[in-house]
């Protein structure tokens, strides 16, 4: 019973590796790019959140919001921050200084983003853990002995939604056949009429909200969020995206939770210490064996998604 419920908390803790592995993915898939702003988006919706239901608008504008109202407003602010990114590093910097096949400078700014926003919480609010206000009833269902919090249920729901809405965005509309034919190749895809300027901001939308979705429903789950809450978040979402497949929406949703299952069912028989050795080199034993990951079958930013 008890391996039964490590294996319930390894789906709920892998939905949220899902869903900011999901977040790399779409821009290793349609950019070519790695971006490192997306573990300080998932922390920022978390602080902000926390921030905003502990002491409300800054200034006197309003006291302490209530929690779902501070979280929503903390996804907004992933997703503008998000679009600053890409206003200064694809829409600028590359424009300017680098051409379509350059990697270097909008990786480089975007790791600077990092730790700009990162410090910048870190000064307004501290570097120590802060309990998330989440919601105050007993939010845990008993299935026969095994535990469900419901919080993570209904994450775990809305990060399915998230992955099925994507994958009908990406074949169905114009504009996912607009972010496939800049995968494919931007230039070509600029021939033929594709507006990149228009088109790319969509991905770093997408890559906002869902970072600053995971970073809400990670506080709700957990009840706790810190400015360093998307480093470990984040670095095994990259780990889950690589065993998945570069580039694959599917690939980063088996990914996200082979890692989830990996960390509890190694907690649970080895202990917490020994997480970081196993997820990485799984991911290592992944590589050699199948270098393009479980699900990839094309070479970055070639055919995915």
């Amino acid at each position: 019973m008890l391996l039964l419920q490590q294996l319930v908390n390894s789906i709920m803790l892998g939905s949220v590796y899902v869903t900011v592995a999901v977040a790399f993915t779409l821009t290793i898939g349609i950019l070519n790019f790695l971006n490192f702003t997306i573990p300080t988006l998932f922390m920022l919706a978390g602080m902000v959140g926390w921030a905003l239901s502990y002491w409300g608008i800054p200034f006197g504008i309003s006291g302490p919001l209530p929690w779902a109202l501070s979280l929503a407003i903390g996804i907004l602010a992933a997703i503008a921050v998000s679009l600053i990114v890409e206003r200064f590093t694809f829409r600028y910097l590359k424009t300017k200084y680098g051409d379509s096949t350059e990697h270097a400078i909008p990786l480089v700014s975007s790791l600077g983003f990092l730790l700009i926003v990162e410090n910048l919480v870190r000064i307004g609010y501290g570097t120590e853990a802060r309990r998330f206000p989440g919601p105050d009833a007993d939010m845990t269902l008993d299935l026969g002995g095994i535990l469900v919090r419901i919080p993570q249920l209904v994450s775990l729901v809305i990060t399915v939604l998230i992955v099925l809405a994507l994958v009908q965005m990406m074949k169905r509309s114009r504009i996912g056949r607009g972010l496939r034919a800049i995968a494919e190749n931007p230039d070509a895809a600029n021939i033929l009429g594709v507006d990149t300027t228009r088109i790319v901001p969509v991905v770093f939308m997408l890559t906002g909200m869902l970072c600053g979705l995971a970073g809400a429903l990670f506080a709700v789950n957990y009840g706790e969020v810190s400015p360093m809450m998307g480093e470990d978040i984040g670095t095994k979402a990259i780990a889950g995206m690589v065993i998945g497949g570069l580039g694959s929406i599917w690939g980063a949703v088996l990914g996200g939770l082979c890692v989830g299952l990996l960390e509890m069912m190694t907690v649970h028989f080895f202990g917490a210490d020994t997480v970081q050795v196993v997820v990485w080199g799984a991911l290592l034993i992944v590589l050699i064996a199948y270098p393009n990951g479980l699900l990839g079958h094309h070479s970055i930013g070639k055919g995915k998604l």
